[in-house]
């Protein structure tokens, strides 16, 4: 057997066995077993049992992201933003054990699948803030969108019994979403000389994507940084602070 069908053959297996395991762990024993091979070829391939695992959750969470990101992105941020979390939410219920083991603590270094996961998030955010629909920063909207999603998604896949409310994760979306985007059906204003306070939180956002899209002219990298800065911390804060 090539060195790359060892390591897809084991790959393969240890994806199978977390599957079918009760709680989603598997030990190393169990996958050399089943790959018919010795646990130097395990380690040599995946250096540990962590190695083993987030190697699983990212071929797992591959054909996921592979949706994600073969789809052509709509003239409208706020829609796909929606369709995302729901797509998030879907995958979990799927795959309850590999959506698991994605989220578990003991997976000292994150999946590289969440990290691009985060990073489609804040793109499509960064999109929404280009458009003047976001009250906060991009960075800090990704934050609480991901934590929410993924704390709706944990529910409803380890308390089934309890989160058995199907449209539980569509009114938790609409809550977060609205605590991070302009209200849609108010396209904006057009700029006043003294805008409202409630209002400056996203007009700074909204520059803050744009410096982000082109340097602005007569300024320096540095100076970009700071403004970008500057921005990000009205942006993130709360009318009256």
């Amino acid at each position: 057997m090539s060195t790359t069908n060892t390591r897809t053959r084991i790959l393969e297996v240890a994806t199978e066995l977390v599957a079918g395991s009760p709680d989603g762990d598997i030990s190393t024993r169990a996958v050399c077993e089943a790959a018919q091979v010795g646990a130097p070829a395990l380690y040599r391939h995946f250096g540990d049992k962590e190695g083993l695992l987030s190697a699983v959750v990212d071929h797992g969470f591959e054909r996921y992201l592979a949706t994600k990101r073969e789809r052509d992105e709509s003239t409208d941020p706020v829609e796909d933003l929606r369709r995302g979390w729901d797509s998030h939410v879907e995958f979990a219920v799927r795959n309850p054990n590999l959506y698991r083991l994605m989220n578990s603590p003991a997976m000292r270094t994150p999946p590289a699948a969440a990290l691009e996961s985060h990073r489609i998030l804040t793109r499509d955010l960064e999109r929404a803030a280009a458009q003047g629909r976001i009250r906060v920063s991009p960075e800090l909207a990704a934050q609480m969108i991901m934590s929410a999603s993924v704390g709706v998604a944990l529910m409803l896949v380890a308390r089934p019994a309890t989160f058995d409310d199907a449209d539980v994760s569509r009114r938790v979306r609409d809550a977060v979403h609205a605590s991070v985007l302009t209200p849609d059906a108010a396209p904006p204003e057009p700029a006043a000389a003294e805008p409202a306070a409630a209002e400056v939180p996203s007009a700074a956002a909204r520059l803050s994507a744009l410096l982000r899209e082109a340097q602005g002219p007569g300024l320096s990298t540095a100076e970009a940084a700071l403004m970008k800065e500057w921005l990000d911390r009205v942006a993130n804060s709360r009318p009256g602070e």
